[in-house]
C-alpha cells in the first residue's frame, strides 16, 4: 500500500517540482486513467490544501465528474459553461481571480473564490479537465499554470 505523500514546506515552486516527481513515480506503469487521476487529485489537494481538486471527463458530449478531492460537486457539465466546459471548449487553461466575475459561472459551492481549469490532451483531443478551486480570491497565477499543465501533460503521455 502507498503511503501518503505530503510535501509540508518550501515555496510554491520548489512544491510543484516535488510533487511533479512524486506524481511521476506515482503512476508510472499505471495504465488506468481513473486511476491516475484519483491519485493526482489527492496528491495535488494534499500538498496545496486546496478547497476542491479534481477531474471532470468528457463522456457522451458532457464532461462528467470524475476523481475528486473535497466537498460535493456538480456532476455534470455542459460544453462552452462555466469554467470548465469554457476550457474544455477552448482546449486553453482558464485562470480566474474572482469566479464572480466569470460569465456563466457554475457555483457548485459558493465557498469557491478563484480557479484554475487546465484541459487535458489526448491526439488533439479534450479528454478531461483538471478543476481546483480555492477559497481565496486570485489563488492562482502562473506558476500554477505551469506546473499543472505539465502535470496534466504527464497524464495523458
Amino acid at each position: 500500500m502507498a503511503e501518503h505523500l505530503e510535501i509540508a514546506s518550501g515555496s510554491k515552486e520548489e512544491k510543484y517540482a516535488l510533487l511533479f516527481k512524486q506524481i511521476e513515480s506515482v503512476i508510472a506503469g499505471e495504465t488506468d486513467m481513473i486511476s491516475r487521476m484519483a491519485n493526482v487529485a489527492s496528491m495535488i489537494h494534499f500538498t496545496f490544501h486546496f478547497w476542491w481538486t479534481g477531474f471532470y471527463r468528457v463522456v457522451d458530449g458532457e464532461l462528467h465528474l470524475g476523481p475528486f478531492q473535497g466537498p460535493l460537486a456538480c456532476t455534470r457539465i455542459r460544453h462552452g459553461r462555466g469554467v470548465c466546459g469554457t476550457a474544455w471548449a477552448s482546449a486553453s487553461t482558464q485562470v480566474v481571480p474572482d469566479v464572480d466575475l466569470f460569465p456563466g459561472h457554475i457555483a457548485c459551492s459558493s465557498s469557491s473564490r478563484s480557479e484554475i481549469v487546465v484541459p487535458l490532451m489526448l491526439n488533439g483531443e479534450v479528454v478531461a479537465v483538471l478543476d481546483i478551486d480555492s477559497e481565496q480570491l486570485a489563488t492562482f497565477d502562473d506558476t500554477d499554470r505551469l506546473w499543472l499543465e505539465r502535470i496534466a501533460n504527464l497524464l495523458t503521455e
